[in-house]
């Protein structure tokens, strides 16, 4: 009796586990844009606005830690693809109102909806994960150590 509920007790915390692991991979989507791999050091503010901008994941520590730092992103209802912490895209999506959605699978899935208006100065935007929801700022400023940062991979499945 007491090995039945030794056995019992370890299926259960192999089955918690599977699902804590499993709840927290956010498979990559494909992309709908032309998007063209830049690398770091041919990133210039200078050639960036008039709405061709800088996307990047901007996740803290903490996400990157548990592995939910990764963002699925669509603009305009069509798929960006999937920004990883450390990564960003250059796209040319123009100017005006423009809605992003966010999703980012946190034990749940965390989407959020963001009207942008992308006008001539806009150039960098951050998207990050957050406990509850998602963020989205336009900063126009590259982020610390960006030469550190690689083109999203996963932005540009297909």
């Amino acid at each position: 009796m007491n090995r039945q509920f030794a056995n019992i007790i370890k299926l259960i915390y192999i089955l918690f586990f599977a699902v804590f692991m499993g709840s927290c991979a956010l498979r990559p989507i494909a992309t709908e844009y032309p998007v063209k791999p830049l690398e770091s050091d041919e990133i210039r503010l200078d050639k960036l606005g008039d709405g061709k901008v800088l996307i990047y994941n901007g996740a803290d520590i903490l996400h990157k830690i548990d592995n939910t730092a990764r963002l699925n992103i669509w603009i305009d209802n069509k798929a960006l693809g999937q920004i990883r912490p450390g990564e960003y895209v250059v796209l040319e999506i123009g100017e005006g109102e423009h809605e992003f959605k966010l999703l980012h699978i946190d034990v749940f899935r965390m989407r959020s909806e963001h009207n942008v208006e992308i006008d001539p100065q806009t150039r960098i935007i951050r998207l990050e994960p957050t406990w509850i929801s998602n963020k989205l700022t336009v900063t126009n400023v590259l982020p610390i150590r960006f030469e550190k940062f690689e083109y999203a991979k996963h932005a540009n499945k297909k």
